[in-house]
């Protein structure tokens, strides 16, 4: 065993017995437990930031550990390859999307090997290679024969800078969830899957994910958005146009004084034609409307119609206006508006000059002021004809059932979510199978014709995607008659949604998904991913998988048992305006800094002279170009100490600051445990030394008390807790308490002691660093490969330990040895025997050369002696 510990020698040697054997490839074994632990795909940009190591580190931890509980343990890895990056960077590049997507994974590959991730490359999948979209588009077939996939024309949200349309998701406070830019809405014609017919579903079934943060269930079911109201039918005065509101409070119906429509309404569009002013307000709605997400920051706008409405219990004419904040994707793109008792209503009203009347009683009973802001709260009704006196909740029962009778209302369930809008107008991705017929007719790709091969070999301009331009690759002959491919390619989240199931057969070539496969190891035991994905990705992969249910691929109703959001990694962030008003972000490797007193950054400048601006503290990213190379890290440091650090430094859920003092902390503690095998080894190469109970003195009972304790400690940590950093914490006490003791720990018993404790540590080490745990087990002489090795359990001696004493013992003030001292009652020239009979003191001193002895009771023995 070499002295030192050198991380760049153990790490490759390791990690090619690792790949020689296929170590961590697995098939279904019945007769196993399985475990499947997954880290979300992860996007080919090139290289790998700390935010992936994070990610990754912590799916690998549990999966090692899952590992030496003796299960059957799958854990795989892929490239979510298509998306708008590639296109801009081709661009940016002067080269093709799949040369640059081919590049980052063979690249990334590299990296995420060299950091030793337990992962079975034979299932690896790439999501841009025909053989994976090939099932994705002959499964949305299957969905468009079964009704649950539609095309229609329809306001979207349109992102000019990316030129590409945005789900409803991907619009974060009226911008585009990938460039910042704001966002703006268009008409045009979409491909949508019925998300929305799974919406009840999809809520309901967040009650059986226990395992789930909290913070993400409320994420989604804020989302999803189930309302129960009733949908009431106005009539317009002189007309035979009728207006359907949709109210979850048809208690306040009395209190109405106009009704609001969307610019979309049909009666708006009706009257827009001789109303001038309204027919420039939808227009200009329409080009600068931003995303619902924007409503509560949005001025509350409208425009008044020629129609009046007649409240269908009091006959009162009331007013019918346009406003920019209600949408006709929600309910019945109308509503009927009571600015005493709504925030939005009383805003518009106050800005309109229109009449507020209050129709509840505050709860003093007093009637409320709604001069200078609405009464919100429910309580007894009062200006309600009939329903004076009653509660809020006695009045909505009896409003409602009249409004039934009268057949004027209708009880009604409504969601927030919209259908998904998978219609992407980029190039690099999956190519919709559909195709138009000279008539307009639309239809799918023949089965036998699928899958649509995206072209790969084509020249990016910036303006339009390749396969819009390119009649040939569009024209495909249809049952004789000319057709032309959809040249809209699936938004990404599509083979996102799915990636999790063909994992589990990734080489079946006979469908999309191997049922008996994905049944033994679905669902996922444990996935690993930002919490930013709680409604993008994590809803669309949840309403997924209840397709392929429904399709008969798989049993289970949700993917995943258990969620583990991790928090992201921080670095400082600096950049300069360029010329044409764009933000150029500088890597902080290159940025010259200066501090004031209280150690804040006053100035920053690159190495080129550009004076910066610095935005703070900001997730590790490609975009802001803050990232820490890991790769520099692991060449200095190892992977083993990086991989430590990353679950050391911060709870896992919990957002981590970069700090390299702390690698270097981390990279010390390694090197210690390293010398603490190495001169355990060096003692006596007898590994046959039999730990018995008969024996064990005072310090061996704590030893190994301590390790049982510590075993326990961090099985819950990691298992139940998934608290890694108290783990990794009570891991180093351990071996620190064994460095303090190992000096007086001579006998056969004493190393049979430390060599059981040193395995001990080096299998609650191992998911953390399995590269210097993988060689240490080999030269503590133990059986096999500490791959193949088990979890340690406590072992089952009596520990019971008595009052004890450790003096540190000097010659002329050197620490040369510390002894226990387990009876108070010994006089110091019984300890002095002691000190004077090891080993350690005795080569120092003897009888004749002692001067004085210094000794202060239970702590410190000190002999000067003549020098």
């Amino acid at each position: 065993m070499q002295k030192k510990y050198l991380p760049k020698d153990i790490e490759f040697k390791v990690q090619n017995i690792w790949n020689t054997n296929n170590t961590f490839s697995v098939t279904e074994n019945k007769k196993k437990e399985k475990y499947y632990c997954l880290s979300m795909l992860p996007y080919p940009s090139g290289n790998i930031h700390m935010g992936h190591v994070r990610n990754y580190t912590i799916g690998d931890v549990i999966t090692r550990y899952q590992r030496l509980l003796g299960k059957n343990v799958l854990q795989p890895i892929g490239w979510d390859a298509f998306g708008l990056p590639a296109e801009n960077a081709a661009i940016k590049n002067n080269t093709i999307p799949s040369v640059w997507t081919y590049k980052n994974i063979d690249y990334m590959k590299k990296q995420l090997k060299s950091l030793g991730f337990g992962y079975d490359w034979n299932r690896e999948i790439t999501t841009c290679k025909p053989e994976y979209y090939y099932w994705e588009q002959l499964f949305f077939i299957k969905l468009y024969e079964k009704g649950l996939v539609y095309k229609k024309l329809s306001e979207v949200n349109w992102c000019n800078h990316d030129k590409t349309v945005l789900a409803n998701e991907q619009v974060i406070n009226g911008c585009c969830w990938r460039c910042d830019n704001k966002v703006q809405r268009k008409e045009i014609s979409q491909w949508f899957m019925k998300i929305t017919d799974y919406a009840e579903e999809l809520l309901r079934d967040l009650d059986l994910l226990e395992y789930w943060p909290e913070q993400v269930k409320t994420m989604q079911r804020n989302w999803i958005g189930r309302s129960e109201g009733i949908e009431i039918t106005f009539n317009v005065a002189n007309n035979t146009e009728k207006i359907v509101v949709y109210t979850t409070r048809p208690e306040t119906i009395m209190g109405v004084t106009y009704i609001n429509l969307s610019v979309n309404h049909p009666l708006a569009l009706k009257d827009s034609i001789d109303n001038p002013l309204l027919a420039n307000f939808i227009t200009e709605c329409r080009h600068t409307k931003l995303a619902e997400s924007d409503l509560a920051k949005r001025k509350k706008r409208g425009v008044v119609t020629n129609f009046l409405a007649i409240n269908p219990l009091t006959d009162q004419l009331i007013p019918v206006w346009v406003s920019n904040f209600v949408f006709m994707e929600y309910a019945t793109g109308a509503i009927m508006s009571v600015p005493a008792h709504n925030q939005k209503d009383w805003d518009f009203a106050i800005e309109y000059n229109l009449p507020i009347k209050p129709v509840i009683l505050n709860i003093d009973g007093s009637k409320p002021d709604v001069s200078k802001s609405p009464m919100i709260e429910k309580g007894v009704l009062f200006n309600s004809g009939k329903f004076n006196g009653l509660t809020s909740t006695d009045a909505l029962k009896a409003i409602s059932e009249e409004l039934i009778i009268k057949k004027i209302g209708i009880s009604k369930v409504h969601y927030r979510l919209r259908d998904w809008n998978i219609s992407r107008q980029r190039y690099w991705g999956t190519p919709i199978p559909m195709v138009t017929l000279q008539d307009g007719t639309i239809l799918p790709i023949p089965k036998n014709q699928l899958p649509v091969i995206l072209p790969e070999n084509v020249i990016m301009d910036g303006l339009k995607s390749p396969i819009k331009v390119n009649r040939k690759w569009a024209e495909i002959t249809i049952n004789n008659q000319l057709a032309f491919k959809e040249t809209d390619t699936f938004d990404t989240f599509m083979e996102s949604s799915w990636y999790y199931a063909r994992y589990t057969c990734s080489n079946y070539n006979e469908d999309m998904i191997n049922s008996e496969a994905a049944n033994y190891w679905l669902p996922v035991d444990q996935y690993v991913g930002g919490i930013e994905h709680a409604i993008m990705h994590l809803l669309y992969f949840r309403f997924y998988h209840k397709l392929l249910r429904d399709a008969g691929f798989v049993k289970s109703s949700e993917p995943v048992k258990r969620l583990l959001c991790q928090g992201m990694v921080l670095s400082d962030a600096f950049y300069y305006i360029k010329t044409n008003g764009d933000r150029e972000w500088v890597s902080p490797l290159n940025v010259i800094t200066q501090y004031n007193k209280k150690g804040q950054i006053i100035k920053a400048y690159d190495n080129a002279g550009h004076d910066l601006i610095y935005a703070g503290l900001h997730k590790m990213s490609k975009s802001k170009n803050n990232g820490i190379d890991p790769q520099k890290i692991v060449a200095l440091y190892g992977a083993d100490t990086l991989r430590l650090f990353i679950m050391f430094a911060a709870p896992v859920e919990m957002t981590l600051q970069w700090k390299e003092s702390g690698i270097i902390g981390i990279n010390r503690f390694l090197k210690r445990f390293w010398k603490l095998v190495f001169e355990h080894v060096q003692q006596k190469k007898n590994y046959s030394l039999v730990l018995s109970d008969l024996n064990l003195n005072n310090h061996q009972k704590l030893l190994l008390k301590q390790s049982n304790n510590t075993i326990i400690k961090v099985t819950d940590d990691i298992d139940r807790r998934r608290s890694f950093n108290t783990a990794i914490a009570s891991i180093m006490k351990l071996v620190n308490l064994l460095v303090k003791y190992s000096k007086v720990m001579e006998s056969y018993q004493d190393r049979a002691v430390r060599q059981e404790i040193l395995l001990v540590l080096t299998r609650l080490l191992y998911p953390f660093t399995p590269h210097i745990c993988y060689e240490l087990w080999h030269h503590l002489g133990a059986k096999g490969s500490i791959d193949e090795s088990s979890w340690p359990v406590p072992n089952n001696f009596e520990l019971t330990t008595d009052n004890s004493t450790m003096i540190l013992v000097q010659v002329n003030g050197k620490l040369r040895d510390k002894i226990l001292i387990s009876d108070d009652n010994l006089k110091q020239e019984q300890i002095q025997k002691i000190a004077m009979q090891r080993y350690t003191i005795a080569k120092y001193i003897n009888v004749s050369n002692i001067l004085r002895v210094i000794y202060i009771p239970s702590k410190l023995l000190n002999f000067v002696t003549k020098q």
